[in-house]
């Protein structure tokens, strides 16, 4: 009978006021891959922290290649064999690619400097195993969140270890990058390389795992062949009740209250005509790079539109930055929350009430605290906010909760439109089925919706069109009932060319991908 390559029993682990894994028993074989499965919170996160040499365990034991392991930092669990490609991505932003995936690992020359020809190289073959064609020498900072992603991909498969812990690779990658993934972790999986894959998204947990393991409450609820459970058993087992996916609602749809006419920017989108009405969700399809967040950074005053115009209620409007879209009505909750969306070492009242400051300060511009903790108040109970209160910080909340505040402070400022760009990145099955049930409860209010979404199960599910893009222009729009996966995907890549047919590609057009 084979020996497991990793085996962890009655693991625990407790932080002040929280027990965060209560005698957890893990085993992983060689050349398996297993899915880590649970809601923010369940206790995931914490097991890899302590297998990674972040966290040290309270009690329990820890076994690898069959010797007893307690790993005290990631430079000792990546001498043992264990890489880790965290959810908050860990690379130095002013160091180019290669050096941060060679980070502390640089190949030499004969006297001791660090050889950057073969390091740039090597980097690039191996962004090239995952599709990710990125230049060696760009610094990080320079790359979009996909293309950071498959760095951080590419620095832990370069650390030849036995055992790959990934949690939430795929949250920021498009369909195309996440299929490479799981072509090369069916190529480590060939080699006798193990790996351990956390993920949200069920759909890509029965593409690629063996075996899935469930968390639920920091323990562990049971461990089972992927052909043997049913998605609506995982959900089951993960959240303790049964949840409705993609709970579309009807709604009234009124008269458009957000309308681009031939819209054109500097940052590569093209003669854009779009419509979106009172109670309506458009959904916004396309593959990274198609120019999706570009277009909202047009509507929302950030980059400078050079042609074409941005109707509110079928009143020309001009918008050269965030504060005068607020003012139009207009709300975006970012892709990236925690960049973009928050101030994480501010508490739940000061993020949620920081766009509508003058409507909660007095004449002398001095904040109403009572007001600004009644309207926290409101929105915490309307959005069933997980918080110990009103002056928590929001990095100690989870996930989900995180993304209930930034939709906290958009909702505060009482909005026409709500751009609401990957709404449901990086949360749990419980926390998106509670994010698409108020979406659709704003529909019914007649606030309009534009939604971007690279998950394409919750653009069919939750949109009443869909509008595709690629490479910064609309290559079709569907209604609701009249799409599929296919002619949408279709669309999403109607003026790629097969890379056969191309020259060589060019830096310029690198940066336009990943820049």
């Amino acid at each position: 009978m084979q020996q497991p390559l990793l085996k962890m029993e009655h693991i625990t682990k407790s932080f002040p006021g929280v027990q965060a894994l209560d005698e957890v028993d893990f085993v992983v074989y060689p050349g398996e891959i297993v899915g880590f499965l649970g809601e923010n919170g369940a206790g995931k996160s914490t097991l890899i922290k302590i297998l990674s040499g972040i966290h040290l365990k309270d009690s329990g034991s820890i076994h690898f290649n069959g010797q007893e392991v307690s790993p005290h930092s990631p430079q000792e669990a990546q001498k043992l064999g264990i890489s880790t490609i965290h959810q908050e991505l860990a690379l130095i932003p002013y160091l180019s690619v290669a050096e941060n995936i060679f980070l502390n690992r640089e190949p030499r020359l004969a006297l001791g400097m660090v050889d950057f020809r073969r390091m740039n190289r090597e980097a690039e073959a191996l962004l090239h195993d995952l599709g990710a064609d990125i230049p060696g020498k760009k610094l990080v900072h320079e790359l979009n969140v996909a293309a950071q992603q498959m760095v951080e991909i590419a620095k832990a498969v370069s650390q030849n270890a036995q055992l790959i812990l990934m949690d939430e690779p795929t949250s920021a990658l498009s369909s195309k990058e996440t299929a490479a993934l799981f072509s090369l972790m069916r190529r480590l999986q060939e080699r006798g390389v193990a790996v351990v894959f956390v993920s949200h998204r069920l759909d890509e947990v029965r593409q690629i795992v063996d075996r899935v393991v469930i968390m639920r409450d920091g323990r562990h609820v049971g461990t089972y062949p992927i052909a043997e459970v049913s998605e609506e058993q995982i959900i089951r087992l993960m959240v303790g009740r049964d949840v409705g996916l993609f709970p579309k609602t009807e709604a009234e749809i009124g008269e458009p209250v957000l309308e681009l006419r031939d819209l054109c920017g500097d940052n590569g989108v093209e003669h854009i005509d779009l419509t979106v009405r009172a109670g309506e969700i458009v959904g916004l399809s396309g593959l990274v790079g198609a120019g999706r967040t570009e277009l909202v950074r047009l509507i929302c005053g950030v980059d400078k539109v050079t042609q074409g115009e941005v109707l509110i209620n079928g009143r020309s409007v001009n918008i050269n930055s965030p504060m005068q879209a607020v003012k139009q009505g207009i709300g975006w909750i970012p892709e990236d929350r925690k960049l973009h969306g928050l101030i994480l070492e501010m508490d739940v009242k000061d993020n949620t009430t920081m766009a509508i400051l003058p409507r909660i300060s007095n004449m002398f511009g001095a904040i109403k605290n009572g007001e600004a903790k009644k309207v926290t108040r409101e929105y915490v109970s309307a959005l069933s906010i997980a918080t110990p209160g009103l002056a928590q910080r929001v990095r100690n909340l989870s996930g989900g909760n995180q993304q209930k505040v930034v939709l906290a402070k958009w909702l505060s400022t009482e909005p026409r439109v709500l751009i609401m760009d990957e709404p449901t990145r990086g949360i749990d099955i419980g926390a998106k089925a509670e994010v698409h049930a108020l979406m659709g409860r704003l529909a019914q209010q007649g606030i309009g919706i534009l939604m971007i979404s690279s998950e394409m199960p919750e653009i069919i599910g939750m949109s009443d069109r869909v509008i595709v893009m690629c490479q910064g222009r609309i290559t079709g729009e569907f209604k609701r009932g009249n799409f599929s996966q296919e002619e949408i995907m279709t669309c999403a890549t109607q003026f790629l060319t097969v890379d056969s047919e191309l020259p060589a590609e060019t830096e310029m057009t690198r940066e336009k991908e990943y820049g």
